[in-house]
């Protein structure tokens, strides 16, 4: 449970202000169709993040438990860093309008994760809680609690979002998460 609820809140608080959370919000102005766009985002969430936690699985059985704590919580701590930084959207990104709104949605979604933050962020938890189907699901979930606002709401809540105080609180507790990794926390407990 813990993996799931940490996955969630820390991609809903690192998405806030994110590239994908900006093509959210141009997807819902170009298409006015929130539900396909929501089921897009879904679904090529799932996928990436399917992916990711797959590859942090797969890490964990490739690295010692020692040079694991070490790498989990340097990529923690870098993620801190990497948050505070500002996303810069690419409209390409959003050019795949001959496909309708979903499948739109779905590929430019899935190719605007690749190598994200929260896909990254993904790769990390799903090694270190050594739990692929909670993290995605959790990961997800933090995808979906950012983006599905933005895409029904759309301009109404983006002048109103505090995204540097949530960009902070999102960096703090990442940094957090490393510091505790790197000092062992967790190992009694078997991850």
């Amino acid at each position: 449970m813990e993996a799931l609820l940490i996955s969630t809140g820390i991609v809903a608080l690192a998405e806030i202000g994110d590239k994908t959370q900006l093509l959210s919000f141009i997807l819902a102005a170009k298409f006015r169709r929130p539900w396909p766009i929501c089921l897009g985002i879904l679904v090529a969430t799932l996928a990436n993040h399917a992916l990711a936690g797959a590859l942090g699985a797969w890490i964990t059985t490739w690295v010692g438990p020692q040079a694991l704590r070490w790498v989990l919580g340097l990529s923690f701590i870098a993620m801190a860093a990497w948050i505070l930084v500002p996303d810069k959207f690419d409209e390409s990104e959003a050019k795949f309008a001959r496909m309708g709104v979903f499948g739109t949605t779905l590929v430019a979604f899935f190719l605007a994760e690749m190598g994200d933050k929260t896909q990254v962020a993904t790769v990390a938890l799903a090694a270190q809680y050594h739990a692929f189907v909670p993290v995605v699901l959790g990961t997800t979930l933090g995808m979906m609690i950012a983006n599905v606002p933005a895409v029904l709401l759309g301009d109404k809540i983006a002048t109103r979002m505090p995204v540097r105080l949530v960009h902070g609180i999102a960096a703090a507790i990442f940094a957090l998460l490393g510091l505790a990794t790197l000092l062992g926390a967790g190992e009694r407990f078997g991850f």
